[in-house]
């Protein structure tokens, strides 16, 4: 699954578009190097996020092409 499409499904980040210009803008990186969009997220990969100041920490543990608000928590656990 795409990066972009990844980070929405997972609800990490609101909008598709978002995700996508947050990949151009290099504020995400994949395993330590920054990512585009097209990025194929597999299973144990380290997403790291940078929100401003903050910046978010995950290891996807699953990949679903739909979830449920409640669900989404379940594709991905952050880490400190």
């Amino acid at each position: 699954m795409r990066l972009d499409k990844y980070l929405k499904v997972s609800r990490l980040i609101k909008r598709r578009t978002v995700a996508n210009d947050a990949c151009d803008a290099a504020r995400i990186t994949v395993n330590g190097k920054p990512a585009k969009a097209s990025y194929q997220v597999k299973t144990g990969d380290i997403i790291e996020i940078a929100f401003g100041q903050r910046t978010m920490k995950v290891e996807v543990l699953a990949i679903a092409e739909h979830a449920l608000k409640a669900d989404a928590a379940a594709l991905y656990r952050e880490l400190v």
